[in-house]
């Protein structure tokens, strides 16, 4: 048999089982190394039950934060509650209408009775309204967006400032209607550029306070609303909840000395 060259290893032997698994490396799935990173931590999301609202709420879960759901369908908070739970949370599932000072005071009672502080408010709820210029678009549809898409997140906010503390954070869900106009959607458009304001105005009041604010500006995504905004519109070109939330999350979990001011996440193709 002759002999390796100098410099040249000679073939290695075969490895045992027992050696082979030994130096196997676990394959471990992306979300499972991510887990756990919000443990201890509550957050709240307005509009919970359904789009981007829901996709947050299942990537918070994913990384063990408790959570407070609310919505003004109580069936769809019920199963979302039952979901929720079987990943060991602590979950408050609690019905408001974020249009009412009355009943976003009836909800802050309850969380303060589970809760001792609140870490993470998303102000998610938000309607939109039927294609229509401002001359035929009916003064109780305009005053019921505002009231919901502005005044909703005031309210909550208002309300959550209490029990918040340093480190906390805040997330406005915007759309990117709140830094450009749509024609034929009026009432969304102001709604979303008065709510852009009341956010940036939020941010320099928090800041000494250790509260970061995010303003989140998704473009076209998925979700119910398109049946009111445009129920042709091209569905698959848009992004997933799914998509939008992962990103919400990444910047909640930036180092508290940096953060996401805007979070426009829109389309590959563009405005659709």
């Amino acid at each position: 048999m002759g002999t390796a060259a100098p410099g040249c290893p000679r073939s290695a032997a075969p490895l045992t089982a027992a050696e082979a698994t030994r130096n196997l490396k676990p394959i471990v799935p992306k979300r499972v190394l991510k887990s756990a990173r919000l443990r201890g931590s509550t957050a709240l999301i307005t509009g919970a039950t359904r789009g981007i609202g829901l996709a947050i709420a299942r990537a918070l879960a994913a990384e063990s934060c408790n959570l407070i759901v609310t919505g003004r369908d109580e069936n769809a908070l019920k199963k979302l509650s039952r979901e929720l739970s079987r990943q060991k949370l602590r979950v408050l599932a609690h019905p408001c209408d974020v249009r009412d000072p009355y009943s976003v005071d009836n909800l802050f009672r309850a969380v303060r009775r589970e809760f001792l502080r609140l870490d993470i408010l998303i102000n998610n709820a938000g309607i939109a309204h039927a294609n229509l210029p401002v001359d035929q678009l009916p003064f109780p549809v305009w005053k019921d967006v505002l009231a919901t898409n502005l005044d909703g997140t005031f309210l909550a906010t208002q309300a959550a400032l209490a029990i918040m503390k340093r480190g906390a954070t805040i997330v406005n869900n915007l759309s990117i209607a709140a830094s450009r106009v749509f024609a034929g959607s009026a009432a969304y458009n102001a709604s979303k550029h008065a709510a852009l304001g009341l956010t940036n105005t939020l941010r320099e009041e928090l800041r000494p306070r250790g509260i970061r604010v995010i303003g989140l500006l998704p473009g076209a995504t998925d979700t119910d609303i398109w049946k009111t905004l445009w129920p042709e519109a091209p569905r698959g070109k848009m992004m997933s909840p799914e998509t939008v939330a992962e990103a919400v999350v990444e910047a909640i979990l930036l180092p508290l000395n940096a953060t996401v001011e805007t979070l426009e996440i829109r389309p590959s193709a563009g405005t659709l």
